[in-house]
């Protein structure tokens, strides 16, 4: 493995607010381990990443919803404790747009992959998605963009049920509303009703096709663009498991070659002449067998290190020896090395555990949190993670229970005796005597 610039600090950077987010542990960890000193801003403080044994640091991230001018005086207040440029890593959506945006800003404090223009936001954007796909040739699933509810059911009835609903700028969804990024929905009524949820969610809607897959259709493909535009650090894999099930995050993945949606890949890459690190999700149409880029994330995905080769070299390390002038290493890549994420499939995570030599082979696979040289994130996640699943088990009890009683009430009152105007209470009477 080619060393890192030891010499050169890492700071990770994400806004948004999620303690249980691995993608931030898998940079943390894949860093650290190169004897990097990694500083995270973020609100962790309730995290398992807080526990590793690789984080030098941790500092106060922007509030979520920050103007770039509070980000930057951010990111100004964190470099004026290291002792000279660092390598800055963006982890979500907000604060790669962000760090894209100030790039003039902050190149005298940090080192930044140069992307030409706004190509940040307009990948990230699923409203302009379809635009990049079309210009460097790649397919993409018929989009719409409805104006009203109705046009919503409209364009349903166009699309046909099952469709995809998206937000276009998901970075901006409110927590605690129920609305997720991406949602599949089966008839007009439902994204009709969702179109009016639209000032909550701070974006457009978007109603996609669904596009027809057999099992194990999705894939996603991982890499980070460099200077010179070479593609070096990752890989093709494919989705074993989601959660949500229909559209949510890679619970299980597996590299897979597939050299076809590398090249395509690589030709949005290009076509962009984007730099840095990309995260790409594909569907594959099982009736005609194209791949259709589903998403395009300009930054590392949570599952990123299943693609750390047989060097060890994943997308995070070849953007740090990439932006330090040090050469990557060629890959060797490691066809069926697999990622898991316990809390989502904890029995499966048990299983892996058990298996000898699944603790050290790194060919094998790697757990999300759960790693034998830095234990203290696993544990931790182990303890929140029940508490998270019985404060849920007694949030959906105590609905249950209120709904029971609600209903027995309404059937109690449904079905009492009628008392006549002027008919003595005989329980009452009984009572006075």
């Amino acid at each position: 493995m080619q060393p890192l610039d030891t010499r050169i600090p890492a700071v990770l950077l994400r806004i948004d607010r999620n303690p249980f987010h691995h993608g931030t542990l898998g940079a943390v960890r894949s860093l650290g381990r190169a004897g990097v000193e990694v500083h995270l801003v973020a609100d962790d403080r309730q995290s398992p990443v807080q526990h590793s044994r690789y984080l030098h640091r941790m500092h106060a991230p922007p509030v979520p919803g920050a103007s770039l001018a509070e980000v930057a005086a951010v990111l100004r207040r964190v470099s004026r404790r290291l002792a000279g440029p660092a390598v800055l890593i963006p982890l979500d959506d907000a604060s790669a747009l962000a760090v894209s945006a100030l790039y003039e800003e902050l190149t005298d404090c940090f080192l930044l992959p140069r992307t030409p223009g706004n190509v940040a936001e307009r990948v990230a954007d699923k409203a302009t998605l379809a635009q990049v796909c079309a210009q460097a040739g790649v397919a993409h699933p018929t989009t719409l963009t409805p104006e009203s509810a109705a046009e919503a059911a409209v364009a349903v009835d166009h699309l046909g049920a099952p469709a995809v609903a998206k937000w276009s700028r998901p970075w901006l969804l409110p927590r605690d509303t129920g609305l997720r990024s991406t949602t599949v929905i089966g008839s007009p009524h439902e994204a009709a009703a969702l179109f009016e949820r639209r000032a909550e969610a701070g974006s457009r809607l978007l109603l996609q096709a669904f596009v027809p897959g057999a099992r194990e259709a999705d894939w996603f493909v991982h890499g980070c663009a460099g200077r010179n535009g070479v593609v070096r650090g990752g890989g093709t894999g494919r989705k074993h498991r989601s959660w949500p099930r229909s559209a949510g995050l890679t619970v299980s993945g597996e590299w897979t070659a597939n050299p076809a949606l590398w090249s395509a890949a690589a030709q949005v890459v290009a076509a962009l002449e984007y730099r840095g690190i990309f995260d790409l999700d594909f569907r594959r149409d099982a009736s005609t067998g194209d791949f259709h880029l589903i998403d395009f994330n300009p930054r590392p995905g949570a599952q990123f290190r299943l693609f750390a080769d047989g060097t060890d070299t994943d997308v995070v390390r070849a953007l740090h020896l990439d932006l330090t002038h040090r050469p990557v290493p060629a890959p060797e890549p490691l066809p069926g090395r697999t990622f898991l994420v316990e809390n989502y499939a904890p029995l499966t995570a048990l299983r892996s555990l058990a298996l000898p030599g699944q603790r050290t082979a790194p060919t094998s696979g790697e757990l999300a949190w759960h790693a034998a040289d830095d234990p203290a994130p696993g544990a931790a996640l182990r303890r929140m993670w029940r508490r998270h699943v019985v404060r849920r088990l007694r949030a959906g009890m105590r609905h249950r229970s209120h709904r029971v009683l609600t209903s027995l009430s309404i059937r109690a009152r449904e079905h009492a005796p009628a008392v006549l105007p002027g008919t003595p209470n005989r329980e009452r009477a009984v009572t006075d005597a």
